[in-house]
């Protein structure tokens, strides 16, 4: 009967330790992407979280890294519908899209001015890792291309550019809730001289917020 009763006890006692080991690891699980709070609650397949730049920056095409030269863009945001945001760590799925607009060229000889761009081919297959890592790609048929109508000394062009080797990346920072993008490289496919070879993109997005304006958070 001894033997049987410390048999029960430590069959007992082991579950505990097993329950007690696990709760903490099921009561701080969490998504990719959160709201609230980091480990907060999950964000929703379906929903769409979104941001645009800060007042008084720019979203910038320029004509080489870092440089100060190009098409500056004084508004612009980007928006994406979760289509999976899995337990962290992983790889949440969008579909991103990006609009740019109220933009002005400097620095490029023969070019007065900016009638419109369009980002096309949208939306783009992106993904969101744990480490912060934001993937945009395109395909073959449906690239990452944007067309730029210019104004120049010789008339209206048009230019379009298309991300090199398909795909742009950027970086997820839960400081801020943004999402970076820095001297990403588009190549020119058509136009004339007056379209620059290359353009490279640069924007900030924040706060990045679900569609009930609540802060999103990558784990």
């Amino acid at each position: 009967m001894r033997t049987s009763r410390l048999t029960v006890a430590a069959v007992a006692g082991a579950t505990l330790v097993s329950l007690l080991t696990a709760a903490p690891a099921l009561a701080f699980d969490a998504t990719v992407l959160t709201t609230g709070t980091l480990a907060g609650p999950a964000v929703a397949v379906g929903d769409t979280i979104s941001a645009s730049i800060v007042t008084g920056s720019q979203a910038l095409f320029a004509t080489a890294p870092a440089g100060p030269n190009g098409m500056k863009c004084n508004t612009s945001s980007f928006s994406a519908l979760v289509n999976d945001n899995p337990a962290a760590p992983g790889a949440a799925a969008l579909g991103s899209t990006l609009a740019v607009s109220n933009c002005t060229v400097t620095g490029i000889p023969g070019v007065t001015g900016v009638n419109s761009v369009t980002i096309t081919n949208q939306p783009y297959a992106t993904t969101v890792a744990s480490d912060g890592t934001v993937a945009v790609a395109g395909t073959a048929t449906a690239p990452i291309s944007a067309t730029l109508v210019l104004r120049s000394l010789l008339g209206t062009v048009t230019c379009v550019f298309v991300a090199n080797n398909n795909a742009i990346t950027g970086v997820a920072d839960n400081t801020d809730n943004s999402i970076s993008f820095t001297d990403q490289q588009f190549n020119k496919v058509t136009g004339p001289a007056a379209c620059v070879a290359n353009g490279y993109f640069t924007a900030k997005y924040t706060p990045v917020v679900t569609g009930a304006a609540a802060p999103v958070f990558v784990n």
